[in-house]
């Protein structure tokens, strides 16, 4: 990631870009990797109005994809589905403060700052 202008900052502005950065992090404990995914299935049941329509549903699932493995999926039920989306989107968040903070650090290891 590259973050424009970072190498036009002083040092003490790089530190308290640091400082609100951390002070942005999402808590650590309520933090979900993966994606939501909506489904919708067919029963196969003989003339159920699934069979010529989009299916049951939907249906929600958390998706977690590893390196080497199979995806996975687990259902999620609909009263846990806002607080997922809420976990994922503290994924994300942290995942892009941490990529700044470590941007900053680099910045100050290359002006051989302490980090």
């Amino acid at each position: 990631m590259y973050i424009d202008g970072l190498t036009e900052k002083t040092t003490k502005a790089l530190r308290q870009r640091q400082k609100a950065l951390l002070r942005r992090l999402p808590p650590l404990q309520a933090i979900l990797r993966g994606s939501l995914v909506e489904r919708y299935k067919r029963c196969g049941k003989p003339g159920c109005k699934c069979a010529n329509g989009p299916g049951h549903g939907p249906k929600y699932y958390l998706t977690v994809s590893y390196p080497k493995r199979k995806p996975e999926m687990d259902y999620v039920p609909a009263e846990f589905q806002k607080k997922v989306k809420e976990y994922l989107e503290n994924y994300r968040k942290t995942k892009e403060i941490l990529e700044e903070i470590t941007e900053i650090n680099r910045e100050l290891l290359r002006r051989r700052e302490r980090v």
